[in-house]
Protein backbone atom coordinates (compact mmCIF):
# COMPACT_ATOMS: atom_id res chain seq x y z
CA UNK A 1 0.00 0.00 0.00
CA UNK A 2 2.78 2.20 0.71
CA UNK A 3 4.43 1.82 -2.29
CA UNK A 4 1.38 2.07 -4.03
CA UNK A 5 0.75 5.33 -2.44
CA UNK A 6 4.60 6.81 -3.17
CA UNK A 7 4.25 6.17 -6.90
CA UNK A 8 1.36 7.89 -7.41
CA UNK A 9 2.65 11.16 -5.57
CA UNK A 10 5.99 10.71 -7.92
CA UNK A 11 3.55 10.80 -10.87
CA UNK A 12 2.06 13.79 -10.00
CA UNK A 13 5.48 15.09 -9.07
CA UNK A 14 6.41 14.52 -12.53
CA UNK A 15 3.24 15.63 -14.36
CA UNK A 16 3.33 18.76 -12.38
CA UNK A 17 7.10 19.32 -13.64
CA UNK A 18 6.46 18.77 -16.94
CA UNK A 19 3.36 21.34 -17.18
CA UNK A 20 5.46 23.88 -15.64
CA UNK A 21 8.24 23.77 -18.26
CA UNK A 22 5.86 23.51 -20.96
CA UNK A 23 4.07 26.51 -19.25
CA UNK A 24 7.51 28.37 -19.33
CA UNK A 25 7.67 27.72 -22.90
CA UNK A 26 4.48 29.72 -23.95
CA UNK A 27 4.33 33.15 -24.68
CA UNK A 28 3.90 36.10 -22.22
CA UNK A 29 0.53 36.99 -22.28
CA UNK A 30 0.14 40.96 -23.73
CA UNK A 31 -1.20 43.52 -21.47
CA UNK A 32 -4.87 44.36 -21.87
CA UNK A 33 -5.51 47.64 -23.91
CA UNK A 34 -6.20 51.24 -22.23
CA UNK A 35 -9.75 51.68 -24.22
CA UNK A 36 -10.90 55.16 -24.56
CA UNK A 37 -12.85 56.57 -21.01
CA UNK A 38 -15.54 59.02 -21.30
CA UNK A 39 -14.15 62.37 -19.03
CA UNK A 40 -17.04 63.42 -16.61
CA UNK A 41 -15.47 66.47 -14.99
CA UNK A 42 -15.81 69.33 -17.63
CA UNK A 43 -19.59 67.83 -19.37
CA UNK A 44 -20.47 66.09 -22.32
CA UNK A 45 -18.32 65.30 -25.42
CA UNK A 46 -15.01 64.82 -22.99
CA UNK A 47 -12.76 61.72 -23.12
CA UNK A 48 -9.29 61.05 -21.70
CA UNK A 49 -6.53 61.03 -24.26
CA UNK A 50 -5.48 57.52 -23.85
CA UNK A 51 -1.83 57.29 -21.16
CA UNK A 52 -2.76 60.76 -19.95
CA UNK A 53 -4.79 62.52 -17.65
CA UNK A 54 -6.18 64.97 -19.90
CA UNK A 55 -9.60 65.57 -21.25
CA UNK A 56 -10.35 66.30 -24.66
CA UNK A 57 -13.06 67.14 -26.79
CA UNK A 58 -13.34 67.60 -30.25
CA UNK A 59 -16.16 70.21 -32.01
CA UNK A 60 -17.31 71.51 -35.65
CA UNK A 61 -19.98 73.33 -37.37
CA UNK A 62 -20.77 72.91 -40.69
CA UNK A 63 -22.91 76.39 -41.97
CA UNK A 64 -24.47 77.26 -45.54
CA UNK A 65 -26.22 80.44 -45.44
CA UNK A 66 -27.93 82.84 -48.80
CA UNK A 67 -28.63 86.41 -47.87
CA UNK A 68 -30.77 89.47 -49.71
CA UNK A 69 -29.10 92.89 -49.46
CA UNK A 70 -25.96 92.29 -47.35
CA UNK A 71 -22.66 92.24 -48.43
CA UNK A 72 -20.01 89.61 -46.37
CA UNK A 73 -22.95 87.30 -46.60
CA UNK A 74 -24.21 89.09 -43.04
CA UNK A 75 -24.27 92.98 -43.03
CA UNK A 76 -26.62 95.29 -44.93
CA UNK A 77 -25.74 96.59 -47.24
CA UNK A 78 -23.63 99.94 -47.12
CA UNK A 79 -23.72 99.55 -43.10
CA UNK A 80 -20.54 101.26 -41.80
CA UNK A 81 -18.03 98.58 -43.27
CA UNK A 82 -16.31 100.63 -46.21
CA UNK A 83 -19.16 99.03 -48.17
CA UNK A 84 -18.79 100.11 -52.15
CA UNK A 85 -21.95 98.40 -52.21
CA UNK A 86 -23.94 100.73 -50.95
CA UNK A 87 -24.09 102.39 -54.63
CA UNK A 88 -27.39 100.41 -55.22
CA UNK A 89 -27.18 100.39 -58.87
CA UNK A 90 -26.93 97.39 -61.27
CA UNK A 91 -23.49 96.91 -61.86
CA UNK A 92 -21.73 98.19 -58.39
CA UNK A 93 -23.84 96.19 -55.92
CA UNK A 94 -24.70 92.65 -55.69
CA UNK A 95 -27.79 91.73 -53.84
CA UNK A 96 -27.47 88.49 -52.96
CA UNK A 97 -25.03 86.95 -51.08
CA UNK A 98 -23.61 83.26 -50.09
CA UNK A 99 -21.33 81.82 -47.87
CA UNK A 100 -20.53 78.28 -46.53
CA UNK A 101 -18.22 78.46 -43.58
CA UNK A 102 -17.05 75.16 -41.29
CA UNK A 103 -14.64 74.92 -37.98
CA UNK A 104 -13.18 72.49 -36.29
CA UNK A 105 -12.54 73.56 -32.30
CA UNK A 106 -10.34 71.01 -29.47
CA UNK A 107 -10.94 71.77 -26.07
CA UNK A 108 -7.78 70.22 -23.57
CA UNK A 109 -8.55 70.24 -19.92
CA UNK A 110 -6.54 68.74 -17.10
CA UNK A 111 -6.41 68.80 -13.54
CA UNK A 112 -3.26 70.83 -11.67
CA UNK A 113 -2.87 71.29 -8.52
CA UNK A 114 -3.77 75.19 -8.88
CA UNK A 115 -6.92 73.93 -11.05
CA UNK A 116 -8.11 73.16 -14.89
CA UNK A 117 -5.12 73.62 -17.34
CA UNK A 118 -7.24 74.52 -20.42
CA UNK A 119 -6.28 75.28 -23.82
CA UNK A 120 -8.84 75.69 -26.33
CA UNK A 121 -8.53 76.71 -30.87
CA UNK A 122 -10.81 77.53 -32.98
CA UNK A 123 -10.04 77.43 -36.92
CA UNK A 124 -12.15 76.83 -39.97
CA UNK A 125 -12.52 77.93 -43.77
CA UNK A 126 -14.92 80.00 -45.73
CA UNK A 127 -15.77 80.87 -49.18
CA UNK A 128 -18.78 83.63 -49.67
CA UNK A 129 -19.18 86.06 -52.05
CA UNK A 130 -18.83 89.83 -51.03
CA UNK A 131 -21.33 91.97 -54.22
CA UNK A 132 -20.56 89.17 -57.26
CA UNK A 133 -16.79 88.92 -56.19
CA UNK A 134 -15.66 85.43 -54.19
CA UNK A 135 -13.32 86.15 -51.08
CA UNK A 136 -10.90 83.63 -52.08
CA UNK A 137 -10.65 85.23 -55.71
CA UNK A 138 -12.54 82.55 -57.03
CA UNK A 139 -9.33 80.52 -57.24
CA UNK A 140 -6.66 78.42 -54.73
CA UNK A 141 -8.22 77.78 -51.21
CA UNK A 142 -11.14 79.21 -49.62
CA UNK A 143 -10.13 81.95 -46.99
CA UNK A 144 -8.58 80.44 -43.75
CA UNK A 145 -9.41 82.02 -40.15
CA UNK A 146 -8.66 81.11 -36.64
CA UNK A 147 -11.58 82.72 -33.82
CA UNK A 148 -10.09 81.15 -31.04
CA UNK A 149 -6.78 80.35 -29.72
CA UNK A 150 -6.46 80.29 -26.32
CA UNK A 151 -4.80 79.31 -22.58
CA UNK A 152 -6.42 79.50 -19.47
CA UNK A 153 -4.98 78.52 -15.97
CA UNK A 154 -4.84 79.45 -12.11
CA UNK A 155 -6.96 82.47 -13.10
CA UNK A 156 -4.96 83.67 -16.21
CA UNK A 157 -6.26 83.74 -19.89
CA UNK A 158 -4.05 84.65 -22.78
CA UNK A 159 -4.91 84.81 -26.55
CA UNK A 160 -7.38 85.25 -28.69
CA UNK A 161 -10.59 85.34 -27.03
CA UNK A 162 -13.72 87.70 -26.50
CA UNK A 163 -13.03 90.85 -24.84
CA UNK A 164 -13.90 90.81 -21.22
CA UNK A 165 -15.60 94.18 -21.86
CA UNK A 166 -18.28 92.45 -23.65
CA UNK A 167 -21.52 91.80 -21.66
CA UNK A 168 -24.34 90.38 -24.05
CA UNK A 169 -23.44 88.86 -27.65
CA UNK A 170 -26.58 88.84 -30.00
CA UNK A 171 -24.89 85.91 -31.87
CA UNK A 172 -27.14 83.43 -30.04
CA UNK A 173 -30.30 85.64 -31.48
CA UNK A 174 -29.60 86.53 -34.62
CA UNK A 175 -27.40 85.35 -38.02
CA UNK A 176 -26.76 88.85 -38.80
CA UNK A 177 -23.55 91.09 -37.59
CA UNK A 178 -25.28 93.58 -36.08
CA UNK A 179 -23.53 97.05 -36.25
CA UNK A 180 -25.43 98.19 -32.89
CA UNK A 181 -22.97 96.54 -30.41
CA UNK A 182 -19.21 96.73 -29.99
CA UNK A 183 -19.45 92.85 -28.59
CA UNK A 184 -16.08 91.07 -30.18
CA UNK A 185 -18.20 87.53 -30.64
CA UNK A 186 -19.43 88.93 -33.28
CA UNK A 187 -15.69 88.69 -34.61
CA UNK A 188 -12.65 86.70 -34.85
CA UNK A 189 -12.23 87.58 -31.34
CA UNK A 190 -9.29 90.25 -30.01
CA UNK A 191 -6.07 89.55 -28.36
CA UNK A 192 -5.92 89.54 -24.40
CA UNK A 193 -3.91 88.73 -21.21
CA UNK A 194 -6.38 88.80 -18.21
CA UNK A 195 -6.38 87.68 -14.84
CA UNK A 196 -9.88 86.77 -13.26
CA UNK A 197 -10.44 86.48 -9.46
CA UNK A 198 -13.45 84.68 -8.11
CA UNK A 199 -15.08 86.09 -4.83
CA UNK A 200 -17.93 82.95 -4.37
CA UNK A 201 -21.64 83.00 -5.13
CA UNK A 202 -20.65 83.18 -9.01
CA UNK A 203 -19.22 86.88 -8.34
CA UNK A 204 -15.59 87.27 -10.24
CA UNK A 205 -13.58 90.60 -11.23
CA UNK A 206 -11.88 90.46 -14.13
CA UNK A 207 -8.33 93.14 -15.87
CA UNK A 208 -7.68 92.74 -19.11
CA UNK A 209 -4.59 93.68 -21.42
CA UNK A 210 -6.12 93.66 -25.02
CA UNK A 211 -5.70 94.85 -28.55
CA UNK A 212 -5.86 98.82 -28.60
CA UNK A 213 -7.44 98.18 -32.56
CA UNK A 214 -4.28 98.18 -34.66
CA UNK A 215 -5.10 94.67 -35.54
CA UNK A 216 -8.10 93.67 -38.15
CA UNK A 217 -10.70 92.90 -35.86
CA UNK A 218 -9.64 94.50 -32.80
CA UNK A 219 -11.60 97.54 -31.52
CA UNK A 220 -10.43 99.72 -34.09
CA UNK A 221 -8.22 102.52 -33.82
CA UNK A 222 -9.67 105.45 -35.78
CA UNK A 223 -8.38 108.97 -35.97
CA UNK A 224 -8.68 110.66 -39.13
CA UNK A 225 -6.21 113.51 -40.28
CA UNK A 226 -8.34 115.71 -42.04
CA UNK A 227 -5.32 117.40 -43.64
CA UNK A 228 -4.85 113.91 -45.91
CA UNK A 229 -8.09 112.46 -48.12
CA UNK A 230 -9.98 110.85 -45.31
CA UNK A 231 -13.55 111.09 -45.95
CA UNK A 232 -14.89 109.80 -49.17
CA UNK A 233 -18.08 108.64 -50.33
CA UNK A 234 -18.29 104.73 -48.45
CA UNK A 235 -14.17 105.05 -48.23
CA UNK A 236 -12.53 106.32 -44.85
CA UNK A 237 -8.66 106.52 -44.24
CA UNK A 238 -7.22 107.07 -41.00
CA UNK A 239 -4.15 107.92 -39.22
CA UNK A 240 -2.29 106.65 -35.95
CA UNK A 241 -0.33 106.65 -33.41
CA UNK A 242 1.69 103.19 -33.83
CA UNK A 243 0.13 100.72 -30.58
CA UNK A 244 2.56 101.70 -27.34
CA UNK A 245 0.52 99.78 -25.21
CA UNK A 246 -2.83 97.31 -25.27
CA UNK A 247 -5.86 98.64 -23.82
CA UNK A 248 -6.83 98.29 -20.23
CA UNK A 249 -10.04 96.39 -19.74
CA UNK A 250 -12.17 95.57 -16.18
CA UNK A 251 -15.18 94.21 -15.20
CA UNK A 252 -17.11 93.03 -12.48
CA UNK A 253 -19.73 89.97 -13.12
CA UNK A 254 -22.16 88.07 -11.43
CA UNK A 255 -23.30 84.86 -12.45
CA UNK A 256 -26.26 82.60 -11.19
CA UNK A 257 -29.19 80.63 -12.19
CA UNK A 258 -31.44 83.35 -12.96
CA UNK A 259 -28.96 85.00 -15.49
CA UNK A 260 -25.72 87.24 -15.16
CA UNK A 261 -25.42 91.34 -14.56
CA UNK A 262 -21.84 92.70 -15.33
CA UNK A 263 -20.28 96.31 -15.63
CA UNK A 264 -16.90 96.94 -17.40
CA UNK A 265 -15.13 100.17 -18.23
CA UNK A 266 -11.81 100.24 -20.50
CA UNK A 267 -9.12 102.68 -21.62
CA UNK A 268 -8.05 102.90 -25.20
CA UNK A 269 -5.31 104.94 -26.94
CA UNK A 270 -6.63 107.74 -29.36
CA UNK A 271 -3.32 109.22 -30.52
CA UNK A 272 -2.63 110.18 -34.13
CA UNK A 273 0.06 110.17 -36.14
CA UNK A 274 1.60 113.17 -37.64
CA UNK A 275 0.72 116.85 -38.76
CA UNK A 276 0.31 117.39 -42.50
CA UNK A 277 -0.31 115.42 -46.09
CA UNK A 278 2.27 113.08 -45.86
CA UNK A 279 3.69 111.46 -42.67
CA UNK A 280 6.93 113.08 -41.50
CA UNK A 281 8.74 113.09 -38.42
CA UNK A 282 9.37 117.04 -39.69
CA UNK A 283 5.67 117.82 -39.52
CA UNK A 284 4.98 117.65 -35.66
CA UNK A 285 2.01 115.63 -34.19
CA UNK A 286 -0.56 116.40 -31.95
CA UNK A 287 -0.54 115.66 -28.07
CA UNK A 288 -1.07 111.81 -27.00
CA UNK A 289 -5.19 111.52 -26.57
CA UNK A 290 -6.51 108.40 -24.19
CA UNK A 291 -10.07 107.70 -24.78
CA UNK A 292 -12.54 105.33 -22.60
CA UNK A 293 -15.69 103.28 -22.38
CA UNK A 294 -17.98 102.30 -20.04
CA UNK A 295 -20.97 99.66 -20.42
CA UNK A 296 -23.82 97.95 -17.94
CA UNK A 297 -25.95 95.01 -18.62
CA UNK A 298 -27.58 92.17 -18.07
CA UNK A 299 -29.19 88.86 -19.40
CA UNK A 300 -32.10 86.96 -17.25
CA UNK A 301 -33.10 83.30 -17.98
CA UNK A 302 -36.69 81.58 -17.58
CA UNK A 303 -38.55 85.00 -17.78
CA UNK A 304 -41.91 84.49 -16.50
CA UNK A 305 -41.96 81.19 -15.72
CA UNK A 306 -41.15 80.01 -19.53
CA UNK A 307 -38.17 77.41 -18.92
CA UNK A 308 -35.70 78.46 -21.88
CA UNK A 309 -36.67 82.35 -22.63
CA UNK A 310 -34.26 84.71 -22.27
CA UNK A 311 -34.21 88.70 -22.46
CA UNK A 312 -31.03 90.76 -21.85
CA UNK A 313 -30.10 94.90 -22.18
CA UNK A 314 -27.07 96.79 -22.55
CA UNK A 315 -25.83 100.19 -22.41
CA UNK A 316 -22.60 101.89 -23.59
CA UNK A 317 -21.04 105.23 -23.15
CA UNK A 318 -17.95 105.91 -24.82
CA UNK A 319 -15.40 109.45 -26.06
CA UNK A 320 -12.84 108.56 -28.52
CA UNK A 321 -13.03 104.37 -27.96
CA UNK A 322 -16.02 104.20 -30.88
CA UNK A 323 -15.25 100.02 -31.03
CA UNK A 324 -16.67 99.19 -27.67
CA UNK A 325 -19.99 100.77 -28.36
CA UNK A 326 -20.18 99.58 -32.90
CA UNK A 327 -19.07 97.41 -34.70
CA UNK A 328 -20.17 99.82 -37.31
CA UNK A 329 -15.86 100.67 -37.85
CA UNK A 330 -15.83 102.22 -41.74
CA UNK A 331 -17.69 104.86 -43.59
CA UNK A 332 -21.62 103.85 -44.31
CA UNK A 333 -22.91 104.87 -48.10
CA UNK A 334 -26.80 104.19 -48.78
CA UNK A 335 -28.71 105.28 -51.90
CA UNK A 336 -32.18 105.15 -52.35
CA UNK A 337 -33.59 105.30 -55.95
CA UNK A 338 -32.64 108.83 -57.82
CA UNK A 339 -30.29 111.46 -56.14
CA UNK A 340 -31.07 110.19 -52.53
CA UNK A 341 -28.09 109.16 -50.51
CA UNK A 342 -27.17 109.33 -46.86
CA UNK A 343 -23.52 109.17 -45.55
CA UNK A 344 -22.05 108.75 -42.73
CA UNK A 345 -17.69 108.51 -40.95
CA UNK A 346 -16.89 106.61 -37.95
CA UNK A 347 -14.29 107.96 -35.93
CA UNK A 348 -12.21 108.01 -32.79
CA UNK A 349 -11.96 111.35 -32.96
CA UNK A 350 -10.26 113.84 -35.95
CA UNK A 351 -7.29 116.11 -36.08
CA UNK A 352 -5.91 118.77 -38.89
CA UNK A 353 -2.74 120.73 -38.67
CA UNK A 354 -1.69 122.41 -35.51
CA UNK A 355 -5.28 121.39 -33.67
CA UNK A 356 -5.04 118.42 -30.55
CA UNK A 357 -7.32 115.57 -31.30
CA UNK A 358 -11.02 115.60 -31.01
CA UNK A 359 -12.68 112.70 -29.46
CA UNK A 360 -15.66 111.52 -30.51
CA UNK A 361 -18.74 110.97 -28.02
CA UNK A 362 -21.00 107.34 -28.69
CA UNK A 363 -23.80 106.17 -26.84
CA UNK A 364 -25.98 103.26 -27.57
CA UNK A 365 -28.29 100.17 -26.52
CA UNK A 366 -28.97 96.86 -27.09
CA UNK A 367 -31.70 94.47 -26.24
CA UNK A 368 -33.21 90.94 -26.94
CA UNK A 369 -35.86 88.75 -25.81
CA UNK A 370 -36.32 84.92 -27.31
CA UNK A 371 -39.27 82.60 -26.40
CA UNK A 372 -39.49 78.56 -27.05
CA UNK A 373 -42.65 77.92 -28.70
CA UNK A 374 -41.09 74.01 -28.23
CA UNK A 375 -38.04 72.21 -27.57
CA UNK A 376 -37.89 72.25 -31.64
CA UNK A 377 -38.82 76.10 -32.94
CA UNK A 378 -37.65 79.49 -31.07
CA UNK A 379 -38.17 82.96 -32.22
CA UNK A 380 -36.11 85.88 -31.02
CA UNK A 381 -36.49 89.93 -31.13
CA UNK A 382 -33.17 92.13 -30.63
CA UNK A 383 -33.42 95.82 -31.64
CA UNK A 384 -30.28 98.68 -30.87
CA UNK A 385 -29.85 102.12 -30.91
CA UNK A 386 -26.57 104.09 -31.47
CA UNK A 387 -25.22 107.63 -31.83
CA UNK A 388 -22.16 109.29 -32.96
CA UNK A 389 -21.78 112.95 -32.08
CA UNK A 390 -18.64 115.15 -33.27
CA UNK A 391 -18.06 118.27 -30.64
CA UNK A 392 -18.08 121.62 -32.46
CA UNK A 393 -14.40 121.98 -32.88
CA UNK A 394 -14.47 118.31 -34.61
CA UNK A 395 -16.91 120.03 -37.10
CA UNK A 396 -14.96 122.65 -37.90
CA UNK A 397 -12.11 120.96 -38.57
CA UNK A 398 -14.20 118.45 -41.08
CA UNK A 399 -15.93 121.19 -42.56
CA UNK A 400 -12.93 123.27 -43.47
CA UNK A 401 -12.09 120.14 -45.89
CA UNK A 402 -15.64 119.65 -47.76
CA UNK A 403 -15.71 119.38 -51.51
CA UNK A 404 -12.96 120.33 -53.61
CA UNK A 405 -12.88 124.12 -53.12
CA UNK A 406 -15.02 124.20 -50.01
CA UNK A 407 -18.09 126.00 -49.73
CA UNK A 408 -19.60 128.68 -47.89
CA UNK A 409 -22.94 127.46 -46.66
CA UNK A 410 -20.43 125.84 -43.84
CA UNK A 411 -18.62 129.21 -43.30
CA UNK A 412 -15.41 127.73 -43.29
CA UNK A 413 -12.63 128.30 -45.73
CA UNK A 414 -11.78 124.79 -47.34
CA UNK A 415 -8.38 123.80 -48.21
CA UNK A 416 -8.64 121.76 -51.31
CA UNK A 417 -7.90 118.79 -52.52
CA UNK A 418 -6.38 117.54 -49.89
CA UNK A 419 -8.28 116.09 -47.43
CA UNK A 420 -11.95 116.89 -48.91
CA UNK A 421 -15.13 114.49 -48.28
CA UNK A 422 -16.22 115.05 -51.93
CA UNK A 423 -19.38 116.77 -50.75
CA UNK A 424 -20.33 120.09 -51.25
CA UNK A 425 -23.15 121.18 -48.98
CA UNK A 426 -25.55 123.40 -50.55
CA UNK A 427 -28.14 125.94 -49.08
CA UNK A 428 -30.06 124.25 -46.26
CA UNK A 429 -27.05 121.50 -44.98
CA UNK A 430 -27.12 120.77 -41.61
CA UNK A 431 -23.52 120.89 -41.81
CA UNK A 432 -23.53 118.36 -39.31
CA UNK A 433 -21.20 115.29 -39.32
CA UNK A 434 -23.11 113.81 -36.23
CA UNK A 435 -25.15 110.81 -37.19
CA UNK A 436 -27.10 107.84 -35.85
CA UNK A 437 -28.22 104.33 -36.82
CA UNK A 438 -30.82 101.77 -35.26
CA UNK A 439 -31.34 97.93 -36.44
CA UNK A 440 -34.46 95.85 -35.32
CA UNK A 441 -34.90 92.22 -36.63
CA UNK A 442 -36.70 88.87 -35.41
CA UNK A 443 -35.12 85.25 -36.17
CA UNK A 444 -37.39 82.02 -36.44
CA UNK A 445 -35.25 78.84 -36.12
CA UNK A 446 -36.48 75.19 -36.49
CA UNK A 447 -34.35 72.98 -34.70
CA UNK A 448 -35.33 69.25 -36.19
CA UNK A 449 -32.81 67.66 -34.32
CA UNK A 450 -31.01 69.30 -31.42
CA UNK A 451 -27.53 69.54 -33.67
CA UNK A 452 -28.99 70.75 -36.36
CA UNK A 453 -30.64 74.80 -37.29
CA UNK A 454 -32.91 75.78 -39.49
CA UNK A 455 -33.74 79.66 -39.86
CA UNK A 456 -34.63 82.71 -41.35
CA UNK A 457 -33.75 85.88 -40.10
CA UNK A 458 -35.32 89.27 -40.96
CA UNK A 459 -33.77 92.79 -40.51
CA UNK A 460 -34.26 96.52 -40.94
CA UNK A 461 -31.37 99.27 -40.68
CA UNK A 462 -32.19 102.97 -40.23
CA UNK A 463 -29.58 105.51 -40.69
CA UNK A 464 -29.98 109.22 -39.83
CA UNK A 465 -27.42 110.56 -41.81
CA UNK A 466 -24.60 113.10 -41.36
CA UNK A 467 -25.09 116.18 -43.32
CA UNK A 468 -28.56 115.79 -44.03
CA UNK A 469 -29.87 118.41 -46.85
CA UNK A 470 -28.62 119.99 -50.27
CA UNK A 471 -24.80 119.26 -51.40
CA UNK A 472 -23.35 118.30 -54.92
CA UNK A 473 -21.45 115.12 -54.78
CA UNK A 474 -18.51 113.80 -56.57
CA UNK A 475 -18.92 111.11 -59.41
CA UNK A 476 -19.18 107.68 -57.05
CA UNK A 477 -19.15 104.37 -59.07
CA UNK A 478 -22.01 104.07 -61.77
CA UNK A 479 -23.46 107.06 -59.40
CA UNK A 480 -22.88 110.46 -61.72
CA UNK A 481 -21.46 113.73 -60.19
CA UNK A 482 -24.38 116.73 -59.28
CA UNK A 483 -26.96 117.56 -57.05
CA UNK A 484 -28.04 115.00 -54.59
CA UNK A 485 -30.84 115.26 -51.58
CA UNK A 486 -28.77 113.65 -48.55
CA UNK A 487 -31.47 112.56 -46.28
CA UNK A 488 -32.15 109.56 -43.76
CA UNK A 489 -31.93 105.82 -45.83
CA UNK A 490 -33.59 102.46 -44.44
CA UNK A 491 -32.95 98.86 -45.88
CA UNK A 492 -34.20 95.31 -45.55
CA UNK A 493 -32.27 92.39 -45.48
CA UNK A 494 -32.89 88.86 -45.15
CA UNK A 495 -30.76 85.80 -43.83
CA UNK A 496 -31.36 82.30 -44.43
CA UNK A 497 -29.27 79.56 -42.69
CA UNK A 498 -28.63 76.05 -42.06
CA UNK A 499 -26.33 74.68 -39.67
CA UNK A 500 -25.17 71.57 -38.61
CA UNK A 501 -23.08 71.56 -35.04
CA UNK A 502 -21.46 69.22 -32.86
CA UNK A 503 -20.35 69.40 -29.55
CA UNK A 504 -19.68 73.04 -30.10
Amino acid sequence: MNMLKSLLLGSAAGLVAVAGAQAADLPVKAKPVEYVRVCSLYGAGFWYVPGTDTCLKLGSFVRVQTTFNNTTSNIPIGGGNNDPGGRQTRTDTANFGFRVRSALSVDLRTQTEYGTLRSYMNVGAQWSTNNGTADNNAAVADTLFVSRGFIQFAGFSVGRIRSYFDVNSLLPYTYSVPRIGGDTDHTDGIYALAYTAQFGNGISATVSFEDNGQATNGRGHLVSNLAMPSFGLGTQSFDNKGQQAPDVVGNLRIEQAWGYAQVSAALHDASGGYYGIANSTLNGHPSDKYGFAVTGGFTLNDIFGFRGDQFGLQACYAQGATGYCTRALGAWQMYASGNDAGFAWTTDGVYDTGTNVELTTVWGVTGFAQHLWSPRWRTSIYAGYTEIDYNGAATAIINSHLGAGGSAVCGTTAVAPAGNVTITPLAGNSCDPSFSFWQVGTRTQWNPHPDLDVGVDLQWTHLNTAYKGAAVLAANGARPAGPYAIDDQDIASVMFRIQRNFLP
